[in-house]
């Protein structure tokens, strides 16, 4: 049996594991159909260390990716749904990934984002046919059922999008270092232990698994015994039935979901129990403390919010109570983590100073990004010593703040957008001669794109020119990244140097906002 999922499904064999729109998997089948796809992978020649891509919704067979990588010692690369063939394209080249999972809701993209991925071994799709594909399930039936031998721990390989204009995997140390599954089973029990999880709760998953924080707040509880309640689009009034419905103890949202709870009819709310939960986390965005007020108000002090990133996973947390004592604190950080402040000179700034947040996992984990030494590098102080890019503080009593972030990332609804790759296709439309993308205050989600060019000689900035550059940077890129508006300029504010003075396109935007991100 699959080491992690074998005392669960020997305890409660028979209860759900797994329950999405389409139907429920018992733990026994979980147990099961992740035993086929470890042996199904490793029939295509995948070995320790290889790396396969999965293209799904959010769905049951998700998960039985991501335990069948942390079984077989291999790296998943979950894809945004939302990119387009050229982005898929290139991370199948670059991940270097021998296996592609599909979904047939997906076909059109995936037939033409892997048509030159000549280091494919096998395609397969899921819930229905996509050309040049096999069936995912003739596949797993036809595969081996039992036990896999040599089960070493696998995991995810995130990607994300990275200032050059293209996103980065980032490679953490805990998965490529030949160690058994149980070890990720001692850190599901910690997390669960730290973070208040329930053991054997139900997770309810509302938010895109292809984001590193959806997977670590439901894989962790799910090696603990959690059932995992899968919904691919988030509803606000449907999220509340399903939390009473199946009895929910633990669920991760962002802030912009908290928006659109709160904006629901007076009685929808009202009807709403929410008894069974246990603890809501959420993070990926700042939350605007009105909001977080009213959500504690309402669903009482199981609010949590944490401060982490892909590459470097939980830094810190803090309960409802200790942010109502003090506002916009992201808590302490966790016993394994240090987190340094640092000035411009490189020197450790003391309580109260404001710098660049470096963290030290003092278990010795790091990461690194895939095939990229120099970004790797540029992300460290020193060996095990790396920063997310976020300018914040720690006062007196160890509490940690955020402040800014030094790069120019921008957060929509909780999901990371680089400018430099908005950029990187903006510069490329025949009128264009210069871009600058930078995020801009939006009462929804947060931040929303905005896009400031600078014209070539010949053209007219009007509403039809614009119309036609956000067509084009649809064809380029996923909705999410496209700006929502573009502002033409007669030139951008650049030093002789040629670096960007962003914060003059930037700055003006967010003057008596209350908040700089």
């Amino acid at each position: 049996m699959a080491e992690l999922l074998a005392p669960i499904a020997d305890r409660k064999a028979e209860a759900p594991a797994l329950v999405d729109e389409t139907g429920i998997t018992t733990w026994a089948a979980f147990d099961e159909r992740v035993n086929r796809l470890v042996h199904l992978l490793r029939s295509h020649g995948l070995a320790e260390g290889d790396v396969f891509a999965c293209l799904y919704p959010n769905r049951r067979e998700y998960y039985e990716a991501f335990l069948a990588a942390a079984h077989a010692g291999l790296r998943l690369v979950p894809v945004n749904w939302h990119w387009v063939a050229d982005e898929l394209a290139y991370v199948l080249d670059n991940s270097e990934a021998k296996v592609l999972l599909a979904d047939a809701r997906y076909a059109d993209l995936v037939v033409e984002g892997s048509a030159g991925a000549t280091g494919l071994r096998a395609k397969l799709a899921v819930a229905g046919t996509i050309e040049g594909f096999d069936d995912y399930e003739a596949a797993l039936g036809s595969a081996v059922a039992g036990e896999p031998e040599g089960q070493v721990l696998g995991g995810p390989m995130f990607y994300t999008s990275g200032t050059t204009g293209r996103p980065k995997g980032v490679r953490s140390g805990v998965f490529g270092g030949a160690m058994p599954p149980g070890v990720f089973a001692l850190m599901a029990a910690g997390f669960t232990q730290s973070a208040a999880a329930p053991v054997d709760g139900v997770t309810l998953l509302d938010g895109p698994l292809y984001h590193s924080a959806q997977w670590a707040f439901s894989v962790f509880p799910l090696v603990n015994g959690n059932a995992t309640v899968i919904r691919h689009k988030f509803d606000a009034a449907e999220t509340l039935r399903a939390i009473d419905e199946h009895q929910v103890t633990n669920v991760h949202l962002v802030p912009t979901q908290f928006i659109r709870l709160l904006r629901l009819p007076d009685d929808v709310q009202a009807a709403f129990d929410g008894s069974s939960l246990r603890i809501v986390w959420h993070g990926a965005a700042p939350c605007p403390p009105e909001v977080k007020r009213q959500m504690v108000a309402w669903w009482g002090p199981k609010i949590v919010e944490y401060y982490g990133g892909t590459e470097a996973g939980i830094v810190s947390y803090v309960s409802s109570e200790e942010w109502l004592a003090r506002p916009g604190t992201l808590g302490k950080p966790l016993p394994n983590m240090e987190v340094m402040v640092v000035g411009d000179d490189g020197e450790h700034l003391g309580p109260n100073q404001v710098g660049t947040l470096y963290f030290r996992n003092t278990m010795g984990l790091d990461f690194e990004y895939h095939r990229d030494p120099d970004k790797t590098a540029k992300a460290h102080l020193e060996p095990g010593v790396y920063t997310l890019g976020d300018m914040g503080e720690l006062d007196d009593d160890g509490y940690l703040y955020l402040r800014d972030r030094k790069i120019d990332m921008i957060i929509s609804g909780g999901v990371n957008i680089y400018p430099a790759e908005v950029e990187g296709v903006l510069v490329t439309h025949p009128a264009v001669r210069d871009a600058a993308v930078f995020g801009i205050p939006d009462d929804e989600f947060g931040e929303q794109v905005k896009a400031a060019v600078e014209l070539h000689d010949g053209y007219t900035a009007d509403d039809a020119l614009v119309a036609e550059i956000l067509a084009y940077c649809r064809t380029k890129l996923a909705g999410y990244k496209v700006p929502k508006s573009v502002d033409v300029e007669a030139a951008l504010p650049r030093y002789p140097t040629g670096k960007l003075y962003k914060r003059l396109l930037r700055d003006p935007y967010w003057e008596g906002v209350g908040r700089s991100i």
